[in-house]
Parts: structure tokens; sequence; C-alpha cells
């Protein structure tokens, strides 16, 4: 693996839905998930690290170094494992409580004082970008017995919120299968509805530290590289009919020429606006916007890169 980026990155990303739910809320019968007192739509930051995992995921197809570690079907543990047998403990010890902390201290005897949770901990970054990247709480084995991986990454995420309040519209559907025998006999065709966003364009905030990124997980240059390709095309790797027609329309990265950064990151959040054209009464494109950086008032010492 490449060493560790240097520098402090702060980034702002905009992304719209047309005729789609962006993020349903399971406590709301799926409705798109909505600030109750602003009306501005939500998406989650959970939301959106499944997006980069899953184009990660696509792109790299289980490379060395680029699988993924939170994924569906695939028990924690069963990666888990990997990172044990690396320092000689079977999967069938880390059953047994007391077992494990025997070979625990076999395991840092062999290892001639070296600390073990740590050669575990930075085998699984090595092997998995999404904890190199987010972290990962890996203490699903034996608690109280090791504690092998609670990692802090670099990138952190903020929940998106949508530029203009949306509205949840539920539109009702029709379908000609019909799911049992008895049905077939009463009714031609049933009934179902999907919930949309007509139109929202929403703005997620994120950061990457160097400062994790050398200490914890050596977050690199290349791994930054696939996150920025991740983001903008995170949607069109995961295209679903209840997400409609969503897109990332824009990027924009603050670079610090320095590991802990030249600018608090909300006023640098600050330059960036967008805003609804004159005229407009109801967004229903991208176009209805105005995005702007205000590159005038970039202090000294960070540079900024628009991506789209």
């Amino acid at each position: 693996m490449s060493d560790a980026i240097k520098n402090r990155y702060d980034f702002v990303v905009y992304f719209d839905v047309e005729n789609g739910n962006p993020n349903g809320d399971p406590d709301a019968g799926n409705m798109p998930r909505i600030d109750p007192e602003t009306g501005l739509g939500l998406v989650t930051d959970v939301c959106i690290k499944r997006k980069i995992r899953n184009y990660v995921e696509a792109v790299r197809e289980d490379e060395p170094g680029y699988r993924i570690y939170i994924k569906k079907g695939v028990p924690l543990n069963r990666s888990d494992n990997e990172a044990f047998e690396k320092v000689g403990i079977s999967a069938e010890v880390t059953k047994d409580k007391d077992k494990l902390k025997k070979e625990l201290k076999e395991a840092k005897k062999n290892k001639k004082g070296k600390d073990v949770d740590i050669i575990i901990r930075d085998y699984m970054c090595s092997e998995f970008y999404d904890i190199r990247t987010f972290g990962a709480v890996m203490t699903t084995m034996v608690k109280g017995a090791l504690n092998c991986g609670q990692v802090r990454g670099p990138v952190q995420l903020s929940f998106a919120r949508s530029v203009d309040p949306i509205v949840q519209q539920e539109v009702s559907i029709t379908r000609v299968a019909i799911t049992t025998e008895d049905d077939a006999e009463n009714k031609s065709n049933e009934m179902g509805n999907k919930f949309i966003v007509p139109y929202g364009l929403y703005r997620c905030e994120g950061y990457v530290s160097a400062n994790l990124a050398r200490k914890s997980t050596g977050f690199s240059e290349e791994d930054l590289e696939l996150l920025w390709d991740a983001i903008i095309n995170m949607f069109d790797f995961d295209r679903s009919a209840a997400r409609g027609q969503m897109a990332v329309r824009k990027l924009i990265i603050f670079k610090h020429d320095s590991e802990f950064g030249n600018a608090p990151a909300h006023k640098l959040f600050d330059l960036v606006s967008a805003v609804r054209k004159e005229g407009v009464l109801a967004a229903r494109a991208f176009s209805d916007y105005d995005v702007t950086v205000n590159t005038d008032a970039i202090p000294s010492g960070v540079t900024c890169e628009i991506r789209d």
C-alpha cells in the first residue's frame, strides 16, 4: 500500500433526485426522509457510504486491499477470522473466551512483545477499503477478550440535506401479476403505491483527516482518488426503480497544504451556495439552480477544485 495522505481535505457534494425516493424512512412507511420542522429532505450518511462501498466493490471486485468489510450476506466474523489467523489464532478458538485469552498470551510471546491487537487492526485496514476509509468497530468476537479494531476512519460524512423543502408524494400503481390462485379468480390486477420526491437537490459535506490517516488506517492518495471517483459515480452503479433518476452534480474539494488544515471547515463550506434562479417557483431540474463558490474568499493555504 502507498503512504498515507499528507493533506487535509474538506468537500461539498451536490446530488439530485427526480421522481424517486433517495432514502426511505422505515419508521414512516419508507417515505422519503424529511426534517419535520423545515420540510427539508434528508439522506443519512450511512446511505451515502453504502453507495461508495458498492462502487468500490463493483470496480475493484474484491481485489486485495480493496475488499469491502460491511457488505450484505457476509458475516463480520468471517472477515475477522482472517486477521486472527494472521497471528496464529484459529476461528474455532475465537468462539471460546477462555481459550481465546490463552491463545492471545501465546501469540504475544510468539510475536516477541509486539502488540497483537495492532497487528490484527493493521491487517484489517490493509485488506478492506471501507475500514481504511470510514473506520469500523470490530469487537464482535469475544467482548472483553480482544479489542482488535475499533478504528476511527479519516473520512467522515454529514447527513445530506435538500436545498429547498421537498414534497413527499405517494403515487398509486397497478400490477397485473397476481400473488395467489384465489386472487386470480377474483381480480385481474392489484393496487400498490410508491413514494417519490418530484425533484430535490441535496447537499452533503465531508471531511478527510490526514492526521487520522497517518496514525490509524494508512488511507493513501490512491484511496483518496478512488473516493472522489466513487462519489462522482456512486448513483450510476446503484440504479433502482425506487430511487428514480439520481446523479451527483458537483463535487467541490478544498485541499489544505498541511496535515491539520489551514482554515476551519465551516468557513470553507460557507463559501459554497446553491440558490434557485430568479423566477423559478418550484425547481424541477438542476438547471433551475445556480451553484457558486466564492473563490476570492478562500483562505491562504487552501486550494479549491470543482468536479462534475
